[in-house]
């Protein structure tokens, strides 16, 4: 019989029990820290993961990831009140070119609390006899030298004050999110600095839940109201999402100079001066359930582990401590679902050998290239934006360059095909080359588009909603 393998992941989050999942299929054990004490039996905050309170939802791309990693989650989710948005059918965007037409759906999006969604994926992924799930500790180190990573250090609270473990590893996966102190870890072994890249907007969020009117608790859309961000002026936007227990999920956003505020009247006030009221009409016929809670932690910042000169074998970054997206474009957990995958599918080629880091290091960055670019594309345009970039996809655009976008941008809110090209694209369900494809470089003629929206493309219900037919909520 050979050596019995371990495998490490540090973080139990959403990105974490992924991974540890992906390991399991390769490793007899695979242990899991976090320095959470966490909820198993119910759906809880986390002390670690103060942005949950905001805005999170699954692509059609990372909820297929997810299942194909624990079949079965989706409908559990579902079973448990998410929601399943039809995309684009079921979202109603003003996007920087206008309003989008509601065209029959091509793709999806799952929409929940983090919380729920978070607890979910840990359970199903704690079902594994093999995945252990170690609480209450910190990481002090990473074990081993320059060239192999081979455990870790971590202080377990329950060991009491001063002492210290050391966990022997076949292979760590770090999953530590936009806290994760990776590249001081890799210092201390001797690794040289990893490139990275920081796009800072300044954004932040203010959100708050709400009790749905009655009639719109099971079938509601997404409605986003996005900023501008080609003008000269702070970005503001705003989205809603039905979530579970029949309630909405609103959050305000707004880049350095026009970030949105904490208390309740003035949260009101400035969900009236985005580019559109529907989002403040629909507030006003919703009852609040909590306060407004903030968050600031928000900029784009990636790690380029696949272009380190040198990279310890032993070692796989993944979720946000590797790539930590602006929450807006709504591709976080979906990114990180489809890293989890693609190292699931690099440890079945060959299993955990002195290779397989690497490996899956390089795929996970192909992974996390589309959404990347996607997102600091915008956001690197918006007034006072703080950037370490020197991509030149991002910093050399020309006129022309910018011309073709804005173009493409219109054509995909009339035109059925372009559109579902790009929705493809956004949900992380196809590469963002296929933009490119013979048949949607055809559609951009323009023959088969619809005319252009002036407002806000309602449905009758949605209309009476708002005019005051439908009955705001279950109160006298």
């Amino acid at each position: 019989m050979g050596r019995s393998t371990h495998a490490v992941v540090l973080g139990g989050g959403h990105s974490g029990m992924l991974a540890a999942t992906a390991l399991a299929h390769h490793a007899d054990t695979v242990t899991v820290l976090d320095r959470d004490q966490l909820l198993l039996d119910a759906a809880a905050p986390r002390k670690g993961v103060p942005q949950a309170r905001h805005l999170h939802v699954l692509m059609s791309g990372g909820a297929r990831a997810i299942d194909a990693l624990l079949p079965g989650t989706i409908d559990r989710l579902r079973g448990l009140g998410a929601h399943r948005i039809g995309v684009p059918e079921d979202v109603v965007t003003l996007s920087a070119d206008g309003w989008q037409h509601r065209f029959p759906q091509t793709q999806f999006m799952i929409t929940a609390s983090r919380d729920l969604t978070d607890w979910v994926v840990r359970d199903q992924a704690l079902r594994d006899d093999r995945v252990h799930l170690l609480q209450g500790c910190e990481i002090q180190a990473l074990l081993g030298g320059p060239d192999r990573v081979t455990g870790v250090r971590v202080a377990v609270a329950q060991d009491g004050p001063n002492s210290t473990r050391d966990l022997p590893a076949d292979i760590v996966v770090d999953c530590t999110g936009r806290a994760g102190r990776l590249r001081r870890w890799l210092a201390e072994l001797g690794v040289p600095a990893v490139p990275e890249e920081i796009v800072d907007s300044g954004l932040a969020y203010a959100t708050r839940i709400y009790e749905a009117p009655r009639g719109t608790r099971e079938h509601f859309p997404v409605v986003n109201i996005f900023s501008d961000y080609r003008e000269p002026v702070p970005g503001r936007s705003a989205s809603l999402v039905p979530i579970e227990h029949g309630r909405w999920m609103i959050s305000l956003t707004g880049t350095r100079g026009g970030r949105p505020p904490r208390d309740e009247e003035a949260f009101d006030a400035f969900a009236r001066t985005l580019r559109d009221p529907l989002i403040s009409r629909l507030m006003a016929v919703a009852r609040p359930l909590t306060e407004v809670r903030g968050s600031s932690t928000a900029a784009n910042r990636r790690l380029y582990c696949e272009r380190a000169t040198a990279w310890p074998a032993g070692l796989v970054v993944l979720g946000d401590a590797l790539v930590a997206f602006n929450p807006v474009y709504g591709t976080g957990m979906s990114s990180a679902a489809r890293s989890a995958l693609v190292l699931a599918h690099a440890l079945d080629d060959t299993g955990i050998d002195e290779g397989c880091a690497r490996r899956a290091q390089q795929a996970i960055g192909e992974v996390v290239d589309d959404p990347w670019v996607m997102a600091t594309t915008q956001d690197i345009c918006y007034p006072d934006v703080r950037t370490t970039v020197v991509d030149p996809r991002l910093v050399r655009r020309t006129p022309e360059a910018d011309r073709a976008s804005r173009y493409f941008g219109r054509m995909a809110l009339r035109h059925p095909v372009v559109n579902e090209a790009l929705t493809d694209v956004i949900t992380l369900s196809a590469p963002m080359r296929d933009l490119g494809a013979p048949h949607v470089a055809a559609a951009l003629d323009g023959v088969g588009a619809r005319p252009e929206l002036t407002g806000p493309p309602l449905r009758p219900a949605e209309i009476a909603l708002l005019e005051g037919a439908l009955v705001p909520t279950d109160r006298p």
